[in-house]
Protein backbone atom coordinates (compact mmCIF):
# COMPACT_ATOMS: atom_id res chain seq x y z
CA UNK A 1 0.00 0.00 0.00
CA UNK A 2 1.35 3.44 -0.89
CA UNK A 3 1.32 6.52 1.35
CA UNK A 4 1.01 10.21 0.41
CA UNK A 5 4.11 10.92 2.54
CA UNK A 6 7.58 9.98 1.28
CA UNK A 7 9.30 7.74 3.78
CA UNK A 8 12.87 6.68 4.35
CA UNK A 9 13.96 3.11 4.62
CA UNK A 10 13.23 3.25 8.35
CA UNK A 11 9.60 4.07 7.68
CA UNK A 12 9.89 7.62 9.07
CA UNK A 13 8.81 10.66 6.97
CA UNK A 14 11.62 12.13 4.88
CA UNK A 15 13.17 15.37 6.22
CA UNK A 16 12.35 18.70 4.51
CA UNK A 17 14.11 19.31 1.20
CA UNK A 18 17.50 21.03 1.46
CA UNK A 19 19.47 23.19 -0.94
CA UNK A 20 22.98 22.38 -2.12
CA UNK A 21 24.52 23.94 1.01
CA UNK A 22 22.50 21.60 3.16
CA UNK A 23 20.16 24.31 4.48
CA UNK A 24 16.42 23.53 4.54
CA UNK A 25 14.47 25.12 1.67
CA UNK A 26 11.99 27.65 3.15
CA UNK A 27 8.35 26.75 2.58
CA UNK A 28 5.87 29.58 1.82
CA UNK A 29 2.82 29.63 4.03
CA UNK A 30 -0.65 30.55 2.67
CA UNK A 31 -0.28 34.21 3.68
CA UNK A 32 2.89 34.66 1.66
CA UNK A 33 1.32 32.90 -1.32
CA UNK A 34 -1.76 35.15 -1.11
CA UNK A 35 0.32 38.33 -0.87
CA UNK A 36 2.26 37.34 -3.97
CA UNK A 37 -0.80 36.44 -6.03
CA UNK A 38 -3.00 38.60 -8.27
CA UNK A 39 -6.05 37.61 -6.21
CA UNK A 40 -4.39 38.80 -3.03
CA UNK A 41 -3.49 42.15 -4.59
CA UNK A 42 -7.07 42.70 -5.79
CA UNK A 43 -8.45 41.81 -2.34
CA UNK A 44 -6.14 44.29 -0.62
CA UNK A 45 -7.08 47.06 -3.07
CA UNK A 46 -10.80 46.36 -2.60
CA UNK A 47 -10.57 46.56 1.20
CA UNK A 48 -8.50 49.75 0.97
CA UNK A 49 -11.04 51.37 -1.35
CA UNK A 50 -13.86 50.48 1.03
CA UNK A 51 -12.04 52.00 4.00
CA UNK A 52 -11.29 55.19 2.05
CA UNK A 53 -14.95 55.52 1.04
CA UNK A 54 -16.19 55.06 4.60
CA UNK A 55 -13.60 57.50 5.90
CA UNK A 56 -14.57 60.14 3.36
CA UNK A 57 -18.21 59.82 4.38
CA UNK A 58 -17.42 60.14 8.08
CA UNK A 59 -15.46 63.37 7.60
CA UNK A 60 -17.99 64.94 5.24
CA UNK A 61 -17.72 68.73 5.69
CA UNK A 62 -20.68 70.81 6.75
CA UNK A 63 -22.52 68.07 8.61
CA UNK A 64 -23.79 68.09 12.14
CA UNK A 65 -21.69 65.57 14.12
CA UNK A 66 -24.64 64.88 16.40
CA UNK A 67 -26.93 64.04 13.48
CA UNK A 68 -25.59 60.66 12.48
CA UNK A 69 -27.30 58.22 10.16
CA UNK A 70 -30.75 57.19 11.35
CA UNK A 71 -31.85 54.35 9.12
CA UNK A 72 -30.71 53.27 5.67
CA UNK A 73 -28.32 55.52 3.78
CA UNK A 74 -27.54 55.07 0.09
CA UNK A 75 -24.04 56.17 -0.94
CA UNK A 76 -23.88 58.45 -3.98
CA UNK A 77 -21.07 59.57 -6.25
CA UNK A 78 -20.85 63.21 -7.32
CA UNK A 79 -18.80 65.12 -9.83
CA UNK A 80 -17.35 67.47 -7.19
CA UNK A 81 -18.53 70.53 -5.30
CA UNK A 82 -18.28 74.16 -6.34
CA UNK A 83 -17.98 76.99 -3.89
CA UNK A 84 -17.60 76.71 -0.13
CA UNK A 85 -19.11 73.72 1.64
CA UNK A 86 -22.26 74.39 3.69
CA UNK A 87 -21.58 74.97 7.38
CA UNK A 88 -23.90 75.12 10.37
CA UNK A 89 -24.78 78.61 11.62
CA UNK A 90 -23.64 80.07 8.29
CA UNK A 91 -25.65 81.20 5.26
CA UNK A 92 -26.67 78.19 3.20
CA UNK A 93 -25.35 78.09 -0.39
CA UNK A 94 -27.78 79.82 -2.72
CA UNK A 95 -29.27 77.97 -5.66
CA UNK A 96 -31.69 78.45 -8.52
CA UNK A 97 -33.48 75.37 -9.83
CA UNK A 98 -36.60 74.45 -11.78
CA UNK A 99 -39.26 72.13 -10.40
CA UNK A 100 -41.06 69.38 -12.28
CA UNK A 101 -43.98 71.81 -12.62
CA UNK A 102 -41.78 74.37 -14.37
CA UNK A 103 -41.53 76.80 -11.44
CA UNK A 104 -38.20 78.52 -10.83
CA UNK A 105 -37.09 78.18 -7.22
CA UNK A 106 -34.17 79.94 -5.57
CA UNK A 107 -33.10 80.05 -1.97
CA UNK A 108 -33.02 83.84 -2.16
CA UNK A 109 -36.68 83.91 -3.27
CA UNK A 110 -37.61 81.83 -0.21
CA UNK A 111 -36.06 84.29 2.25
CA UNK A 112 -38.53 84.89 5.08
CA UNK A 113 -39.68 81.26 5.05
CA UNK A 114 -38.12 78.24 6.76
CA UNK A 115 -36.76 75.84 4.15
CA UNK A 116 -36.41 72.08 4.29
CA UNK A 117 -34.04 71.03 1.50
CA UNK A 118 -33.95 67.27 1.08
CA UNK A 119 -31.90 65.13 -1.32
CA UNK A 120 -33.00 61.70 -2.49
CA UNK A 121 -33.88 59.54 -5.48
CA UNK A 122 -36.86 57.56 -6.73
CA UNK A 123 -34.88 54.30 -6.38
CA UNK A 124 -33.90 55.04 -2.76
CA UNK A 125 -35.90 52.78 -0.42
CA UNK A 126 -35.14 54.91 2.66
CA UNK A 127 -36.44 57.98 0.79
CA UNK A 128 -39.74 56.21 0.16
CA UNK A 129 -40.02 55.25 3.83
CA UNK A 130 -39.72 58.82 5.08
CA UNK A 131 -41.77 60.46 2.29
CA UNK A 132 -45.16 60.27 4.11
CA UNK A 133 -43.75 62.11 7.15
CA UNK A 134 -42.29 64.83 4.94
CA UNK A 135 -45.63 65.16 3.17
CA UNK A 136 -47.44 65.41 6.52
CA UNK A 137 -45.14 68.24 7.65
CA UNK A 138 -45.70 70.05 4.35
CA UNK A 139 -49.49 69.64 4.54
CA UNK A 140 -49.60 70.94 8.12
CA UNK A 141 -47.65 74.11 7.29
CA UNK A 142 -49.20 77.45 6.36
CA UNK A 143 -49.19 78.22 2.61
CA UNK A 144 -46.52 80.88 3.15
CA UNK A 145 -44.76 78.94 5.88
CA UNK A 146 -42.44 75.95 5.53
CA UNK A 147 -41.03 75.44 2.02
CA UNK A 148 -40.09 71.84 1.27
CA UNK A 149 -37.80 71.38 -1.72
CA UNK A 150 -36.96 67.79 -2.67
CA UNK A 151 -33.98 67.29 -4.98
CA UNK A 152 -33.57 64.03 -6.93
CA UNK A 153 -30.06 62.99 -7.91
CA UNK A 154 -29.27 61.86 -11.48
CA UNK A 155 -32.94 61.75 -12.53
CA UNK A 156 -35.07 63.48 -15.14
CA UNK A 157 -38.30 65.44 -14.80
CA UNK A 158 -40.65 62.65 -15.89
CA UNK A 159 -39.17 60.06 -13.52
CA UNK A 160 -39.32 62.45 -10.59
CA UNK A 161 -42.90 63.56 -11.23
CA UNK A 162 -44.11 59.98 -11.64
CA UNK A 163 -42.50 59.12 -8.30
CA UNK A 164 -44.18 62.10 -6.60
CA UNK A 165 -47.57 61.26 -8.11
CA UNK A 166 -47.31 57.62 -7.09
CA UNK A 167 -46.66 58.58 -3.45
CA UNK A 168 -49.07 61.53 -3.40
CA UNK A 169 -46.38 64.12 -2.62
CA UNK A 170 -47.41 67.73 -3.22
CA UNK A 171 -44.32 69.74 -2.23
CA UNK A 172 -41.74 70.99 -4.76
CA UNK A 173 -39.75 68.33 -6.62
CA UNK A 174 -36.54 69.20 -8.47
CA UNK A 175 -34.56 66.89 -10.78
CA UNK A 176 -30.78 67.21 -10.44
CA UNK A 177 -29.62 65.16 -13.47
CA UNK A 178 -25.97 66.25 -13.26
CA UNK A 179 -25.91 66.24 -9.41
CA UNK A 180 -24.81 69.90 -9.52
CA UNK A 181 -26.86 71.02 -6.52
CA UNK A 182 -26.05 67.85 -4.57
CA UNK A 183 -22.35 68.43 -5.21
CA UNK A 184 -22.64 72.04 -4.06
CA UNK A 185 -24.14 70.81 -0.79
CA UNK A 186 -21.53 68.01 -0.53
CA UNK A 187 -24.14 65.24 -0.35
CA UNK A 188 -22.38 61.90 0.21
CA UNK A 189 -25.39 59.72 0.99
CA UNK A 190 -29.17 59.87 0.66
CA UNK A 191 -31.57 60.69 2.07
CA UNK A 192 -29.88 63.90 3.25
CA UNK A 193 -31.65 66.85 4.85
CA UNK A 194 -30.71 70.52 5.30
CA UNK A 195 -32.83 72.77 7.49
CA UNK A 196 -32.55 76.50 6.77
CA UNK A 197 -34.15 79.26 8.83
CA UNK A 198 -36.05 82.35 7.63
CA UNK A 199 -32.81 84.33 7.31
CA UNK A 200 -31.19 81.72 5.06
CA UNK A 201 -28.94 80.31 7.80
CA UNK A 202 -28.29 76.56 7.89
CA UNK A 203 -29.39 75.41 11.34
CA UNK A 204 -29.33 71.62 11.13
CA UNK A 205 -28.47 68.70 8.87
CA UNK A 206 -29.43 65.05 8.99
CA UNK A 207 -28.35 61.99 6.99
CA UNK A 208 -30.62 58.96 6.83
CA UNK A 209 -34.31 58.43 7.48
CA UNK A 210 -35.65 61.35 9.46
CA UNK A 211 -38.03 60.44 12.29
CA UNK A 212 -41.19 62.30 13.31
CA UNK A 213 -39.45 63.40 16.52
CA UNK A 214 -36.50 64.80 14.56
CA UNK A 215 -38.83 66.61 12.18
CA UNK A 216 -40.67 68.28 15.04
CA UNK A 217 -37.39 69.27 16.69
CA UNK A 218 -35.73 70.85 13.67
CA UNK A 219 -38.84 72.56 12.32
CA UNK A 220 -39.23 74.29 15.67
CA UNK A 221 -35.57 75.29 15.44
CA UNK A 222 -35.88 77.00 12.04
CA UNK A 223 -39.16 78.85 12.60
Amino acid sequence: MTNDLDTSASGRPSPPAADEAGDPVPQKDWRAKLRGSRTGTIAVLAVTALLVTVGAYLVRPGSDPAAGPQGGVEAVQLTGGTGPAPALEQSAPDFTVRSTKGAEISLASLRGRPVWLTFGASWCSACRVEAPDIQAAHAAADPDGLAVVAVYLSEDTLTVQQFADRLGLTFAHVPDPQTALAANYRVMGIPAHFFIDRQGVLRATHVGIVSEEKIEQVLTQIQ
